[in-house]
């Protein structure tokens, strides 16, 4: 553990340092190291040891002394003077990237988007970067979400901080329609999913070694606090893995094979945009087409299948083919003759309502 803190300090003092256009003091960098980690105490020997394996380790730190002290800055190698090179193309594919992971904004990892995004600018002949601002205005990125999580960026700091150091965290979290819960949680990862963020924690509470992870939407924090309680790392988990073998972010171990019929419009548009990597699609009869995907809960298959209408029916297993026959009828029930004022009522004048609707390609969470 102390091992792992010490890199993570060793990383954050690279960081200040890069920052700072005059250096610092020992004393400056220990301060800021102590509000930035959440640290109870640190020993200004300890920032000189980090310092000096840094130095070990090839880093150009240098030390000058002024009317300050002694300051400590990076040096003219290490403060990023090579040059960065790029293409009118590789210009456009990180700035729609950037434009993508535009709801980290006010966050750190929207701080290193743009200090990169600027240095590139910096460096780019004008002549380019022109040429990358006439292109890129032919090219336009729609359904990049409106939100951001500046607001969220003391949590997200705290969470960082526990999956580097193990650390179990204390958080108030609120699900939508519920009071707000009082939880403990190991820290794994971070996801971004459909303009979301997500932390990937095991639930303290849970003993099932397959159920124990789940995925917790930062939405939901109203507070995380660090504990200083470690938990042991679990060595079979694989985020990667965990976070691909469902269609949508909803947690769970064991997925099913659930099997779709499709109509042939359906078929097309599924075949446009993959639900999954492992769907497969065949044809079963003319116009007529099987779909099996892999899902962990009805409820990331419901609004996809939903968004078919008549032209998808989930056929098994059963539990999910229950939990859709439910959502139907409860639809049936909400938009029934008479249900709502202004709504059509039998006898309208009008025998049936047709209307051909394209279904999104994306659900949320």
């Amino acid at each position: 553990m102390a091992r792992n803190e010490q890199l993570i300090r060793q990383h954050r003092i690279l960081q200040l340092l890069e920052a700072s256009r005059f250096g610092k003091t020992l004393e400056e960098v220990r301060e800021d190291l102590v509000d930035d980690l959440g640290l109870n105490s640190l020993h200004e020997r300890t920032v000189r040891r980090d310092i000096e394996a840094l130095q070990a380790a090839g880093y150009d730190i240098i030390t000058e002394t002024n009317a300050r002290g002694k300051i400590w800055k990076l040096g003219r190698t290490d403060r990023g003077i090579h040059k960065i090179s790029a293409t009118a193309t590789e210009l456009i594919a990180l700035s729609i990237g950037r434009d993508l992971l535009y709801p980290l904004v006010g966050t750190s990892y929207w701080q290193g988007i743009e200090s990169f995004w600027n240095k590139i600018r910096e460096e780019l002949p004008e002549g380019v970067f022109e040429h990358y601002q006439r292109y890129r205005k032919t090219l336009c990125v729609f359904g990049t979400p409106s939100k951001k999580y500046e607001q969220k960026e003391g949590i997200l700091r705290t969470i960082n901080r526990a999956i580097n150091e193990h650390r179990v965290v204390e958080i108030e979290y609120q699900a939508i329609g519920k009071p707000v819960t009082v939880r403990r949680i190991e820290p794994y990862g971070l996801a971004v999913y459909q303009s979301s963020l997500y932390v990937v924690a095991a639930a303290v509470e849970v003993a099932a070694p397959g159920e124990r992870l789940r995925h917790w939407k930062l939405d939901r924090f109203q507070r995380a606090t660090a504990l200083d309680e470690y938990f042991q790392v679990d060595p079979t988990i694989n985020l990667e893995s965990h976070l691909g073998k469902s269609i949508g972010i909803f947690s769970g171990e064991q997925t099913e094979q659930v099997c779709i019929r499709l109509g042939q419009r359906a078929a097309g548009w599924v075949r446009e945009d993959p639900w999954h990597p492992e769907q497969e699609l065949t044809e079963d009869e003319p116009g007529r087409f099987l779909l099996t995907v892999p899902a962990s809960h009805p409820r990331e298959l419901l609004p996809k299948v939903l968004a078919l209408g008549a032209d998808a029916e989930v056929l098994t297993p059963a539990s999910f083919r229950q939990a859709t026959i439910e959502a139907v009828a409860r639809l049936a029930e909400t938009y029934g003759a008479g249900s709502a004022a202004g709504g059509a009522s039998k006898g309208s004048g009008s025998d049936e309502v047709s209307a051909t609707v394209r279904p999104s390609s994306g659900q949320q969470a």
